[in-house]
């Protein structure tokens, strides 16, 4: 564990350690896990459970934002596939609409920023 790590990580299960995944966990089994002191990050370091963020915009560490937009996307694959497997409680709609969550998400972990607009002379020292 590194003491002087100023970023800001993801967990490396970004998608599975969301509060709802832990409610669901908690209502299923009865059970309520504390939240672990120390934990392992996308980019493969131990850091304080403190030092992370599931939301995009608070990842500072480049290596942990790539590693969240693809599990992301892994995650909305698996959930497309299993929505439309027979036995499953899920409806393929249902399914669907998770899957297109964590898509969004992964967008948001991507990097990309949508354009910002342009006012006044902002405009005119952009476009030269």
């Amino acid at each position: 564990m590194s003491e002087n790590d100023p970023h800001i990580h993801v967990e490396r299960n970004v998608a599975r350690t969301d509060a709802g995944v832990r409610d669901m966990i908690a209502s299923t089994f009865g059970l309520a896990a504390d939240s672990p002191s120390v934990v392992t990050t996308g980019c493969g370091i131990a850091v304080p459970y403190a030092m992370t963020s599931p939301r995009p915009g608070s990842i500072t560490c480049l290596a942990c934002q790539e590693h969240a937009h693809r599990e992301h996307l892994r995650f909305a694959e698996q959930v497309e596939r299993l929505g439309g497997m027979p036995g499953v409680n899920v409806t393929g709609e249902e399914a669907a609409k998770v899957a297109q969550w964590h898509r969004d998400r992964a967008a948001r972990f991507s990097g990309w920023r949508a354009p910002r607009p342009c006012y006044g002379r902002e405009c005119a020292t952009i476009s030269s």
